[in-house]
């Protein structure tokens, strides 16, 4: 999962680096920066969580900047700032990742709360 996020967060850099240079552009550009890069370190910051609850807050703030990531590759597409065709690819990864994520938070939550019963 690591290696796949740092993967994403790199096309992410390429994708951007190719937005038009128009205001929308620059401004949409600057948005899906920070949220499509900040999941591969915040994924980081969880493998070193201290506890579970800490664990599942970190992946709580990975799961918030996939979909945000999602949204702005879905208003790219939809305002035609790049080719749909380039960026399906790229939000079919976001929406992969983002399902992992949710999947990884309600497996851990349930974990926590069957070991909470057993005790």
């Amino acid at each position: 999962m690591r290696e796949r996020l740092t993967v994403f967060a790199v096309r992410i850099v390429k994708m951007v680096d190719a937005m038009p240079s128009s205001v929308a552009g620059q401004a949409i550009a600057r948005q899906v920066i920070r949220s499509g890069t900040s999941p591969s370190a915040n994924y980081r910051a969880a493998c070193l969580a201290k506890s579970d609850k800490d664990f599942i807050n970190k992946l709580k703030m990975v799961e918030e900047e996939l979909d945000e990531t999602c949204h702005w590759l879905e208003i790219i597409m939809r305002s035609e700032l790049m080719k749909e065709s380039r960026m399906k690819p790229l939000h079919q990864e976001c929406s992969e990742l983002l399902n992992i994520i949710a999947k990884s938070i309600i497996t851990t939550k349930t974990r926590v709360n069957t070991d909470k019963i057993v005790k």
